[in-house]
């Protein structure tokens, strides 16, 4: 169980956070935000996957299961160390406060971020340098690839991996030991990136459990195609040889949301070829993950009981079928490894008593949305009096909307059904309603976006599921966070009994 007491917090995507640069980054808004949480009694803070992220700017859909997003480094940190000059950091575009440009934000930081690592080559002391080696020592089992793979992306415009030249896409040792040399200068630029990601998140993360703030992470159960994680380890997925094109896609079936189900397009796992390894891949994944988070959610954690494989080729999830997948064994071995893991499972949708008994098998926390909670009889398991103490509560999940535009979407009918369990129409509005509901469960854990929190409208949700692009860009304005809001936080907090213990 990884929550031994009563918890709260807010989801919060750093890349929400205000700052200059077109982005929210680690910068001193992060530290900012620490100190809102701490302040308004909240002792747990939940980020999206934190990797590099390709089309659509979705954090799900990531070009490495181990590396940061370098959009998320701050340049005015490098500024102070004299990797940057004042001028690199003036004249900037005028971006939007209130939404995230991905591409403005690109043009902007990238090329400072170079000029940044050629001036740490040229300039950094004896213990920066040693730092910097030990950091693409101890993470060389993904750093040497992901520095070449996206080296490699570049210098081919962007192209996925497996449209580029033969001996590339397949990994001929000749080939890679040459472009390895011919890329040198592009691979330093990439690791030096991700030690500068992950010396400001370590920092972060130090300041925050310092000051009793837990950092919860989130990992999909897949990673995307075009990913360095495919490109280098092919053989732990479903993929054709020749082409590398998944001969099994991964997806969910038709169900009453989707009359063809949803393709989301991933090569699913080779889970007999894992399994050889001692599951190898995944025991590394998790390890790496622990390095940077205290918790961490699993996404379609139901995947490890049994997964819906769909044969490549094919238009619509429809022409599907389940398989089993070792999760039990997986897990046996990393328990063994690694010992009782902040784990909760992302057990939405349809989920069956074989999952469930995965997810209880080894304790891990389950979720409970409340937004669910209202469209059926006193049956729903979303319902609070079916809450049980290891499970996280939320509002609603970054998939989706707010709860006021939530509640502003529903019937008239489904408004009364949610307004009978509440006994009329709160004056405190229905987002703080709903916040109460999940701070007054017996789950030892509630969780809602910093959105609800501010009572903010449909037009600010983070995504739309199915929806590829126009998503992940909402902000907020550091004013947004007043006294007042930290002093009801509080106040609710201590009275559902969710204040940190002294």
């Amino acid at each position: 169980m990884p929550f031994s007491n009563r918890v709260s917090g807010i989801v919060l995507h750093p890349t929400s956070l205000p700052g200059r640069f077109g982005i929210g980054d680690l910068g001193s808004e992060a530290y900012r935000f620490v100190d809102f949480l701490v302040d308004s009694g909240q002792q747990v803070w939940q980020v999206l996957p934190l990797g590099p992220t390709g089309y659509g700017n979705s954090p799900y859909l990531c070009y490495s299961a181990w590396a940061g997003n370098p959009l998320l480094i701050n340049l005015e940190w490098l500024e102070s160390e004299g990797l940057l000059s004042s001028e690199d950091l003036e004249n900037l575009p005028p971006f939007n406060p209130d939404q995230v440009d991905y591409d403005g934000a690109f043009q902007v930081k990238m090329p400072l971020l170079k000029k940044a690592s050629q001036n740490f080559l040229d300039q950094a002391t004896p213990e920066r340098l040693e730092d910097f080696e030990e950091f693409c020592t101890t993470q060389a089992y993904w750093l040497d690839d992901y520095a070449l793979f996206m080296s490699l992306k570049d210098a081919h415009g962007g192209a996925s991996w497996y449209d580029w030249e033969e001996e590339l896409a397949q990994r001929d040792p000749k080939a890679l030991a040459l472009a390895t040399a011919q890329l040198r200068n592009e691979i330093f630029y990439y690791k030096y990136m991700q030690a500068e990601f992950f010396r400001q998140w370590s920092s972060l993360k130090e300041y925050a459990n310092d000051k009793g703030i837990q950092m919860f992470g989130d990992i999909p159960i897949y990673v995307a195609h075009d990913s360095v994680d495919v490109w280098a380890h092919p053989k732990i997925f479903c993929l054709d040889e020749e082409t590398g094109q998944p001969e099994l896609m991964a997806g969910v079936p038709p169900d009453y949301f989707s009359e063809t189900g949803q393709l989301w397009g991933n090569p699913v796992y080779n889970w007999e070829a894992l399994q050889a390894t001692g599951f190898k891949w995944w025991i590394q994944r998790i390890k790496g993950m622990l390095n940077y988070v205290d918790l961490m959610r699993i996404d379609h954690f139901r995947g490890f009981e049994s997964y819906w494989a769909v044969p490549g080729g094919e238009k619509t999830a429809i022409n599907g079928e389940w398989v089993e997948a070792p999760g039990s064994e997986f897990f046996k071995l990393l328990r063994e490894e690694l010992g009782e893991l902040p784990i909760i499972a992302e057990d939405l949708g349809v989920i069956t008593p074989e999952v469930e008994a995965l997810r209880d098998e080894f304790s891990f926390a389950g979720m409970k949305v409340l937004h669910f909670a209202f469209d059926s009889g006193p049956g729903n398991p979303f319902l609070p009096f079916h809450h049980h103490p290891n499970c996280v509560v939320y509002t609603g999940t970054h998939d989706n909307n707010t709860t006021v535009g939530w509640y502003e979407a529903r019937s008239h009918e489904e408004k009364e059904r949610v307004l009978n369990y509440l006994g009329g129409y709160p004056e405190e509005g229905i987002h703080w309603a709903m916040i109460r509901m999940a701070l007054c469960s017996v789950g030892n854990c509630a969780i809602f976006p910093l959105q609800d929190a501010l009572g903010l409208g449909g037009e600010t949700r983070m995504n739309y599921p199915g929806a590829a692009e126009g998503n992940w860009t909402w902000r907020y304005r550091s004013e947004m966070l007043t006294q007042e809001l930290r002093d009801r936080l509080r106040f609710l907090s201590d009275i559902y009994n969710r204040l940190p213990r002294e």
